[in-house]
């Protein structure tokens, strides 16, 4: 792959994970209406008006990162295409996020259009981390050779591995619909989903802390076994435990909303590193050896 193709992906990765950081502003500063229309900010003006105050600025500072974001999704797709037959693992890839992007703005408008509420808040929440695991993946892919892959770990531990993805994205939905039923709506004048938040705060915990107890075993049979996921399940339990040590602060402190945002990304962060985890189970085979075996090398991506 070529250094323009690494330089666009990487683009496309972190400017995802930024537009959660500057989405997570709007919302914690109740700025989620300070641009009242989409695609303009009001009827009239397509930039925020003097009476809109900082909180105008501040929508639409993030509206703004999802050009730069559109042009990266874009140009990793436009470098990916001569590609496409040998890497179409890479090329379903692009266009995932390209069309995803695409999505998350529409979604966005919706957003604003029902006046912030709250189930499709979460939702663009969501369609954001999934973005990020996709941008990930790519990552990953990117710097290794296509082909057939097979299986370099244990099949328990394989096992194991997916259910802990399987915890991790429940712990992130039910966090979604924590932080929904929360104070912070993005507006002083939305009203939220009306369920306790601080019952669903401990309902949040339960998985939190399955996910870290299931991730310490993968590390500890990743060292005993040498396995290749080693580096990031390790990276996987540290960004776990920042995770619990900011979610524990916040629960204890009232959702001061620094806090809130840095939990925000850092659930992101915690959905992209286990993607790459669950990429690192398989690994690719040698081409003579595929082409011996009569394994087509471009059936990849499984």
């Amino acid at each position: 792959m070529t250094r323009t193709l690494r330089i666009f992906a990487w683009a496309s990765f972190v400017l995802n994970v930024l537009i959660i950081a500057t989405g997570g502003a709007v919302r914690l500063t109740d700025s989620g209406l300070g641009c009242s229309d989409w695609p303009v900010c009001v009827p009239g003006s397509l930039i925020p008006t003097p009476e809109l105050g900082v909180h105008g600025i501040i929508e639409f500072a993030n509206r703004t990162i999802s050009g730069p974001l559109l042009l990266a999704a874009a140009g990793v797709l436009i470098l990916v295409w001569r590609h496409r037959r040998e890497r179409r693992d890479l090329f379903v890839l692009a266009v995932l996020v390209f069309v995803l992007v695409i999505v998350q703005a529409l979604v966005g408008a919706f957003v604003v259009w029902q006046e912030l509420a709250a189930a499709l808040v979460g939702f663009h929440y969501t369609v954001s981390v999934v973005i990020v695991c996709i941008a990930a993946a790519f990552l990953a892919r990117m710097y290794e050779p296509g082909g057939t892959r097979e299986l370099a770990v244990p099949k328990p531990y394989s096992v194991l591995t997916h259910i802990t993805s399987a915890v991790l994205a429940a712990t992130v939905l039910v966090g979604v619909f924590t932080t929904a039923s929360g104070p912070h709506s993005g507006d002083e004048d939305v009203i939220r989903t009306g369920v306790d938040a601080s019952v669903l705060a401990h309902v949040h915990a339960w998985p939190g802390y399955a996910l870290l107890a299931l991730t310490l075993v993968l590390v500890i049979a990743a060292w005993r076994l040498k396995l290749p996921t080693l580096r990031w399940s390790i990276a996987l339990l540290a960004i776990e435990l920042v995770q619990v040590g900011v979610g524990l602060y916040q629960a204890r402190t009232g959702l001061p909303p620094l806090a809130v945002g840095v939990h925000m990304v850092l659930a992101s962060l915690t959905a992209a590193t286990m993607t790459i985890v669950v990429l690192r189970l398989k690994r690719p085979v040698p081409a003579e050896v595929a082409s011996a075996e009569g394994s087509p090398v471009e059936a990849s991506a499984r």
